[in-house]
């Protein structure tokens, strides 16, 4: 008999720890993690997780802070996360060996007078305009969005490519401080760090919103994620269209929440208003095509890689 009660209670055990396995899979299936950088592109995730539109759609958002895009690359490389918000380039060295990544929509891109970087001079320099760059060195982060979108808009200011020279200081921090110090007289800045720079005297040269089609981040999830999560992605995306839409709509009233997740500086915290979204967005062919020609001439990739294999539509929001 108490072998019998013994089985049975066993039993009942094995069978609580199978079904709390079980939910705890079906849970799983329906969080995703996103590493994320304190910059206005990511916006919508937490405004979408404010007004509960991912709770609505029956999925969980977990976001974690990064302070670099090392740190967030890093850990999508370790498979600790499921998304994060890159750039074409970024997606594009995930894939350089097999297809890691695939890149599911637009996160923003420069519209009307809000840009995503600007080429800024220093006060005082007397550098005006984007011809005045020749044979000066501009303060980047080599073999980055930074370098690619710097050598765009000098080619479409006029700068011959032998004339187009650059200073590596990858901390941004520290390139803001060099250029308004006057040590630096040129340097690439995203905002809302050029914003605060302009702020403090130094001079916008050219941004990006002067040249279509260059310059865009991205959504981008792991090639995994995307096959043992597909609807939570899409569900995902949805909410990101509805957290977008209301951005855009009434960008004020969500001033306070970009002051508490985004860095902006204190100089401009009174002023920096949050950018307009795209919706229902991809980068395009040709736009994937000339960060693969950049990438081949920089020998960051050995052959371009198809357009098919890292940018996908079937998550953009219906």
């Amino acid at each position: 008999m108490f072998r019998k009660m013994y089985l049975f209670c066993f039993c009942l055990f094995c069978f609580a720890v199978f079904s709390s396995s079980a939910a705890l899979a079906v849970d799983e299936s329906k969080n995703l993690r996103l590493a994320l950088l304190p910059i206005p592109d990511v916006l919508p995730i937490y405004l979408a997780q404010e007004k509960g539109y991912f709770s609505e759609a029956g999925i969980t958002v977990e976001t974690l802070p990064v302070g670099s895009a090392i740190e967030r690359d890093q850990l999508m490389q370790a498979g600790r996360i499921d998304g994060m918000i890159n750039e074409l380039s970024g997606a594009a060295s995930f894939n350089r060996n097999e297809n890691q990544v695939q890149v599911v929509s637009i996160a923003r891109s420069p519209i009307g007078d809000a840009p995503l970087f600007r080429i800024l001079a220093a006060p005082g320099s007397g550098l005006k305009k984007t011809a005045d760059l020749a044979g000066i060195p501009i303060g980047i982060s080599i073999n980055t969005v930074i370098e690619y979108i710097s050598d765009r808009l000098l080619a479409a200011g006029g700068v011959p490519p032998e004339d187009v020279k650059y200073k590596s200081i990858p901390v941004l921090p520290e390139r803001l401080q060099l250029l308004l110090s006057g040590q630096v007289k040129a340097v690439t800045l995203p905002d809302p760090l050029a914003a605060s720079a302009i702020a403090a005297g130094a001079v916008e040269v050219v941004n990006d919103a002067s040249l279509a089609g260059i310059s865009a981040s991205v959504i981008t999830f792991s090639s995994v994620s995307l096959q043992d999560k597909s609807d939570t992605v899409k569900k995902f995306m949805v909410a990101w269209d509805k957290a977008a839409a209301d951005l855009n709509t009434a960008p004020g009233d969500y001033k306070t929440l970009m002051l508490k997740k985004i860095r902006v500086p204190k100089n401009i915290q009174a002023d920096f208003s949050i950018p307009p979204f795209p919706r229902k967005a991809l980068p395009t062919k040709d736009q994937w095509q000339d960060v693969m020609n950049w990438m081949v001439g920089k020998k960051l990739l050995q052959k371009p890689l198809p357009y098919e294999g890292s940018v996908t539509q079937e998550y953009l929001a219906k």
